[in-house]
């Protein structure tokens, strides 16, 4: 009986519906793991197709030529290590999430995931049936037992595994990052650990895919809880993970244990490979934005730069009338230190040209918000030329406080494939651009040093719509605003809520009105990076008709 077991993982990034591009990974991985003598190569969760697929794996086209790629890459990798890779796989008429053990040239064994996570971004339970409790897997003279995923997090799957002879538990996963993901992560499977008495390795993968971003940070724990290795965070790995048999059983050796980044360094470096990857992985090489000289188009301009590199950026500044000096010189500002290319396109003339056409119809009107929107509107329409005859995606750039409250201009400065920052609030937009300013690191394509002047971040923020105009006019100010759309949205708390910790009532209704009005035009909105389990997409759905108030 051998004494010494290696498994090799691979952190790696797949592409949803890459088929033979993600089954190429695979191999390469499980080729580095046979050179190093492996006894099993693991890749994630779901790892051939991709992950979250969503309803695309329900098509029966889709999950067949997954289920004959996999069939595929074992007689490939017959020759060597067993390979475990998550796949769709379909029994008797059932669609289950599974993880497969290839070995011999052939799929020997299926672990089927028996609980279906049905929140915030996951919906499993509409596409997948639930497997039954299982037992381990062997590989060689081991027994292996792999609760997938979130039947890691609860104490049935592993401790059946246990009860029925499984010496370590590996678990594959397809979890993507929020802030407190985890920590929330390690918990959970502590709590296994101790229950099972069992040494247990988290497999994650990495990669953007559309508003999510899976962040690695693969782990390995020895009972107790001791954590024993730790791989980067963000970062593709190949990684070999030794475990020596003794007179307790099975232990991880111990390794290295990367060190985790801060709260805005993760924040960040998600926001980064959010765009990056799905420009990358949606054919996109380039980008253009609208610089405003305010702090939000500042740092989606800096995000952009970091993830695709200067040359395939470009920032548009389109002035108007009501165009500060300062916001002229900020933004030149901002594209000098970032290095991108920085084009001027006036919006006066075209302005006056759509007042003159909508004189008749006006006539006997005063000017309002209507007239605002007409200058957004026009900008979208600019930027989205632009977008159409150079092939540039256009970026959008509402912070996660405007997107609530719907302080943008739908089919104006709302237009645009991609928002890196919807999911971040003003305040911490404030915050992120002084971390970039001070921070530089070896992931980020941007140069080093700070990339906006100060004063972008700390002048008073507004559209310049008209005359002398602030945030602060319409809205409260933003310190005041994000704690009540925390309260309120992050939290799901009530008006009585934000009464209780101090803001006046009046206020708190108005700011709840405004995020139920604006439900429409989030429906609309583009998609951008996920960093909170409330971001506005998948993870808050609420009927874009709806006349309920919150009576309290």
């Amino acid at each position: 009986m051998s004494d010494r077991f290696r498994v090799t993982l691979g952190q790696l990034n797949p592409t949803v519906g890459d088929l033979a591009g993600n089954a190429a990974k695979a191999r390469a991985a499980w080729q580095e793991g046979r050179a190093a003598g492996a006894d099993l190569v693991a890749l994630p969760e779901m790892f051939i197709t991709g992950y979250n697929a969503q309803d695309l794996w329900m098509k029966p086209a889709f999950h067949r030529a997954a289920m004959d790629e996999v069939h595929r890459l074992a007689a490939a990798c017959a020759d060597g290590p067993a390979l475990a890779i998550g796949s769709p796989w379909a029994e008797d008429g059932a669609l289950y999430n599974a993880y497969l053990i290839l070995k011999g040239g052939r799929v020997a064994s299926a672990q089927l995931k028996h609980h279906l996570p049905n929140d915030t971004v996951f919906d499993e339970v509409r596409v997948f049936e639930a497997g039954p409790l299982g037992g381990p897997y062997s590989i060689g003279t081991t027994r292996i037992g792999s609760p997938v995923c979130e039947d890691a997090w609860h104490d049935d799957v592993a401790e059946t595994l246990a009860e029925t002879g499984a010496e370590f538990l590996l678990v594959p996963n397809g979890s993507p990052y929020d802030r407190g993901k985890f920590d929330t992560r390690m918990t959970h499977m502590v709590a296994r650990v101790i229950e099972t008495g069992l040494p247990l390795i988290y497999l994650n993968m990495v990669g953007g895919q559309d508003d999510q971003v899976f962040d690695g940070a693969s782990f390995a724990l020895n009972p107790g809880g001791a954590l024993a290795r730790l791989l980067p965070a963000f970062d593709e790995v190949v990684a070999h993970i030794d475990l020596e048999r003794g007179e307790d059983g099975w232990r991880v050796t111990e390794g290295d244990r990367a060190q985790m980044p801060d709260a805005l360094e993760r924040d960040y470096r998600v926001m980064v490979t959010a765009l990056r990857d799905y420009c990358t992985k949606t054919g996109f090489g380039k980008v253009l934005l609208g610089l405003s000289g305010g702090v939000d188009s500042a740092l989606v301009a800096a995000i952009a730069v970091d993830a695709l590199g200067a040359g395939n950026v470009r920032c548009v500044m389109l002035p108007s009338e009501y165009t500060s000096s300062d916001s002229l010189e900020d933004a030149e500002a901002v594209a000098r230190l970032l290095g991108v290319r920085y084009d001027r396109v006036p919006i006066t003339g075209p302005r006056a040209a759509v007042t003159e056409a909508l004189a008749p119809v006006f006539e006997g009107t005063q000017p309002d918000l209507t007239e605002e929107n007409i200058q957004s509107r026009l900008r979208g329409l600019l930027l989205m030329a632009l977008s159409n005859k150079f092939g540039e995606m256009l970026l959008t750039t509402g912070n996660k406080s405007e997107v609530a409250v719907g302080y943008a201009t739908i089919y104006g400065d709302m237009a645009g494939g991609y928002n890196p920052i919807k999911d971040l609030y003003k305040t911490r937009v404030f915050d992120t651009c002084r971390w970039r300013n001070a921070n530089h690191r070896d992931w980020m394509k941007g140069p080093e040093g700070p990339v906006m002047p100060v004063r972008v971040i700390d002048k008073p923020p507004s559209a310049e719509l008209r005359p002398d105009q602030k945030d602060s006019d319409s809205l409260p100010d933003y310190p005041e605003l994000d704690a009540m759309l925390e309260i309120l949205i992050d939290r799901d708390g009530s008006i009585a809520d934000c009464v209780a910790v101090g803001f006046d009532r009046a206020t708190a209704q108005k700011v709840e009105r405004l995020i139920y009005l604006s439900e429409y035009k989030r429906f609309q909105s583009a998609p951008g990076a996920r960093l909170t389990d409330r971001a506005f997409w998948l993870d808050r759905r609420y009927p874009l008709v709806n006349r309920w108030r919150d009576p309290s």
